[in-house]
């Protein structure tokens, strides 16, 4: 009996040491013991509330969960390579996120020479060995928020104020004009482009324009400048956001918004990076991942609007739809998508530069 309770303690013994070595072991390994330096540049403000804002705050939401340290470097220009370089000699940060398109050719050109840091590139296309670069199927909520905006508008006459004619900024109109259709057929989606992704003063003047000339009654967005909801909420006309839900701020005129969940992606290519599961590789996620998403509703759209919404969010997330699938004319009424066909990844990445029917581009 004396004998069986020794053995038994020893287990017990071995057990509990064993616990206590598998918990040093965890303190051990774990890759968020240290602090992590991270730097950041923003072709914007952290405070737009739209774009830049959405990264910061994905980011922010993650500082103490991955124990980082984050340096901000804003309004940065498309030339951002001493950015980088100061970043990394001065800063000491071992993980660079650039957030715009312009930034891709020079933090490249940082990742050849610095192969010890990890280069994060949202919004760009290229990738490899210690850069990768992400973005989300945005088109699939602009095409969510188009039907919001096509049950909405008495006149049929839609407005868009876009920053630049990018395939990214293209396939958000196509799609946004495809949405509205498919409940409004004979919708008509008025573009004017501002030039500039943060000017508020080019971003107001396209919107004012396009309201001064047309009976639009329904104004979408694709720039950073909160500039068109301003000009829309006081003609007392609806608008749609991007990037950021914004309803807060225009209680009376707002619809929707769609939205950038870069938490998502953030968390899971940080510990990629700590864990030494970094892959150099192009990602394009959409609403299944949950990278991009339509903001709930406000209380001014109705519920078999939202019906409708859910209904094509649904057939979306199933696979048994996406947004560019045939037949699709363009605006010159050529078929562009045959019945049964749809655009490949590379064609609405790199080749998206025609319109779809029911757009028309207005000057600037």
């Amino acid at each position: 009996m004396q004998k069986i309770i020794i053995v038994a303690f020893l287990i017990l013994a071995a057990a509990i040491t064993g616990i206590f070595q598998i918990k040093n072991s965890e303190r051990d390994t774990n890759v968020t013991a240290n602090t992590t330096k991270i730097g950041v540049l923003l072709n914007g403000s952290r405070s737009d509330q739209s774009y830049c804002q959405a990264h910061c705050e994905a980011l922010e939401s993650l500082r103490e969960e991955l124990n980082l340290d984050i340096v901000y470097r804003e309004n940065v220009s498309g030339d951002c390579y001493p950015d980088i370089i100061g970043l990394i000699r001065d800063e000491d940060c071992r993980i660079i996120v650039g957030v715009s398109f312009q930034f891709g050719k020079d933090l490249e050109r940082a990742a050849a020479m610095y192969p010890g840091v990890y280069f994060l590139h949202t919004s760009g296309v290229h990738s490899g060995g210690n850069f990768v670069s992400v973005f989300g199927r945005m088109y699939q909520a602009r095409y969510l928020a188009g039907i919001i905006a096509g049950r909405q508008t008495k006149t049929g006459q839609l407005g868009y104020v876009a920053a630049y004619p990018l395939p990214e900024v293209i396939r958000g109109i196509n799609a946004f004009t495809l949405g509205a259709r498919s409940v409004r057929p004979d919708a008509v989606v008025r573009v004017r482009y501002a030039q500039s992704w943060t000017d508020d003063d080019a971003a107001g003047e396209a919107c004012a324009a396009l309201l001064d000339r047309y009976p639009i009654d329904v104004i979408s967005v694709h720039t950073n400048s909160l500039a068109p909801h301003r000009e829309a909420d006081r003609r007392g006309q609806w608008s749609i956001g991007c990037n950021r839900d914004n309803a807060a701020s225009f209680p009376n005129t707002y619809l929707a918004a769609c939205v950038w969940k870069w938490e998502v992606y953030y968390r899971r290519q940080i510990l990629d990076c700590l864990q030494g599961k970094f892959r150099g590789n192009h990602v394009w996620l959409g609403m299944e991942e949950g990278l991009v998403a339509l903001s709930a509703p406000t209380a001014h759209v109705d519920m078999p609007t939202m019906a409708a919404v859910q209904a094509a969010n649904e057939k979306m997330r199933s696979r048994k739809f996406d947004v560019f699938y045939g037949p699709i004319k363009d605006n010159e009424n050529r078929i562009r998508v045959e019945a049964g066909e749809s655009m490949s990844d590379s064609e609405m990445l790199n080749g998206f530069y025609w319109y779809v029917e029911g757009v028309t581009i207005e000057g600037t």
